[in-house]
């Protein structure tokens, strides 16, 4: 059964960093994408960015280029969200999903709990 777990959300000031952790179980390598998605409260889930099986990233969303960064620790098989010079429009409950197929639309088969990102001004 596959299982992703977050971690790493908080409270932290404008132009600060944080890193996110997905730490995945379960997953055949080979033919997955890992991606990072986001929620604000009253809005749609949106894609962040997204990575593949061999740790190269696919596609970021135009908010966080050049801000943020995806990556993948293939013996761990843990994938890693970097963040910086964070924003208060990034403040969101953030979640890892893993599917067969990169999508940017949130109808991945499989996502974690999520953890929540707070960017104070």
């Amino acid at each position: 059964q596959v299982q992703l777990v977050e971690s790493g959300g908080g409270l932290v000031q404008a132009g600060g960093s944080l890193r996110l952790s997905c730490a995945t179980s379960g997953v055949v390598f080979g033919n997955y994408v890992w991606s990072w998605f986001r929620q604000a409260p009253g809005k749609e889930r949106e894609f962040v960015a997204g990575i593949n099986w061999r740790g190269i990233s696919i596609d970021y969303a135009d908010s966080v280029k050049g801000r943020f960064t995806i990556s993948k620790d293939n013996f761990k098989t843990t994938i890693f969200l970097q963040m910086n010079n964070l924003k208060p429009e990034d403040t969101a409950a953030y979640y890892c999903a893993v599917n067969s197929a990169f999508s940017r639309r949130p109808d991945y088969e499989y996502w974690g709990q999520g953890t929540q990102v707070t960017v104070s001004s």
